[in-house]
């Protein structure tokens, strides 16, 4: 369960910006509500959406929690020593370029609630914190100065010999995971859990490729049938790995051994079947007809990526992440994923959709709450402000969409009627 997550000095965001999910004192509906013990409201909400002109960095937001775990996961296991920590700072004003880039964390598993973060610079990890809050004190797990560490009574295991093996450019989380520390590598997990979905437009091979190595989930046609796509089904079809793909391989292996030699741990040899996806339709007298996703609607394709995430986080009480959740999508359908998530009795486990989107429609959706909107604006200085609904005085039953794109809480293209622009 997701409490908070915060970034400084990535992308857009330059100053410190943050995210809250503890539900709000509004009075407001309390169905949907996730119970949570570790915030004081006693609730989070299921779902956030994001809000703001293009550019003003909502896909910045979903790529630092992404950036986060990236380092989680692989800074260890793939980083190289003395190479570039892969971070990206905010490039409009260059002293940034030497500040360090921090990302923070708030959340629950096993009912105990984390704080975990860290701050690195192009070269190193300068700083790394954990810890614990089963109740209202804080006990720290470790502390991390550059290559310094300081460990706590509760946390358990063979920290000093894996703080030797870690790099100055990899995390310490990343490195307990990777020797196997038993406490830890439950926190590195809920960083491995994370479920994103930033592409856009889904080419019909990439979806295919996506979803070919397990079955469809039923719910997900169940869904796309509903909403009158015309999918009733799908099956997975084996095709021959045709002679030109075949030739095109053999004559990359042969460059790539001319360059670096044998190349079996680099590129193995290929399968001559491979499986593809095809949806099911009802077509002409009731006879059902098989097509290639490539001839699906872009929408479909999409939502067959966005829909597979989304009931993975529901049946394993997880946080997902969508940007641009309307595109290609009908308003129809954002609505009903809203509504999966904010249900008490289909979203049972806990999961929270975190979605940015331009769909002001959806600010209409009955099971969203004030302080499930937020905003992400961009200021002169061109960095970004991420700021919730709550900070504006509104009542339950006032016309939120229409106070959005008259202006009154900011995260707009321009303040100006579209004619005054033309008049210019």
């Amino acid at each position: 369960m997701l409490l908070r997550f915060s970034v400084e000095n990535h992308l857009s965001f330059c100053e410190r910006q943050e995210l809250l999910f503890a539900a709000s004192s509004l009075e407001d509906r309390t169905d949907g509500l996730i119970p949570c013990k570790a915030v004081p409201s006693g609730a989070v909400v299921p779902a956030v959406v994001i809000y703001g002109s293009n550019a003003s960095g909502k896909t910045n937001f979903v790529d630092a929690v992404s950036t986060m775990r990236q380092l989680v996961l692989w800074s260890q296991t793939r980083g190289e020593p003395g190479s570039r920590v892969p971070r990206h700072e905010f490039l409009l004003d260059p002293r940034f370029s030497e500040k360090p880039s921090c990302f923070e964390i708030d959340f629950v598993l096993d009912n105990i609630r984390y704080h975990y973060g860290f701050e690195t610079t192009d070269k190193a990890i300068t700083s790394e914190w954990l810890y614990e809050i089963p109740k209202a004190h804080r006990r720290k797990l470790y502390e991390r100065a550059e290559q310094k560490f300081e460990f706590g009574r509760w946390l358990k295991g063979q920290n000093r010999i894996i703080a030797r093996l870690t790099r100055p450019n990899s995390l310490f989380l990343s490195a307990a995971a990777q020797y196997g520390h038993e406490r830890l590598s439950r926190v590195y997990k809920y960083f491995q859990d994370l479920e994103f979905s930033a592409s856009i437009s889904v080419p019909g091979v990439e979806a295919s490729s996506w979803v070919r190595e397990d079955r469809i989930d039923g719910r997900v046609i169940k869904f796309l049938e509903s909403i009158n796509t015309g999918v009733i089904g799908y099956r997975k079809k084996e095709t021959e790995v045709s002679e030109e793909a075949r030739a095109l391989r053999r004559e990359f292996r042969i460059r790539t051994e001319k360059h670096i030699g044998r190349t079996n741990w680099v590129m193995p040899d290929g399968e001559d079947k491979f499986e593809e996806i095809e949806l099911s339709h009802r077509g002409k007298g009731g006879e059902v007809v098989h097509l290639d996703l490539q001839f699906e609607s872009a929408g479909t394709r999409r939502l067959l990526i966005i829909l597979s995430k989304s009931f993975k986080a529901i049946d394993n009480g997880i946080p997902v992440f969508i940007d641009e959740l309307d595109a290609s999508l009908h308003t129809y359908a954002c609505d009903a994923i809203l509504r999966m998530f904010c249900s008490p009795e289909v979203n049972e486990n806990g999961a929270q959709l975190i979605a940015t989107t331009h769909d002001t429609n959806l600010m209409k959706c009955q099971v969203l709450r004030r302080d499930q909107l937020w905003f992400a604006q961009k200021s002169s200085e061109g960095a970004t402000e991420l700021y919730p609904l709550t900070d504006f005085r509104t009542r339950k039953g006032d016309n939120i969409e229409r106070g959005y794109l008259q202006g009154r809480y900011g995260a707009v293209p321009f303040d100006e009627p579209v004619t005054a622009l033309l008049e210019s």
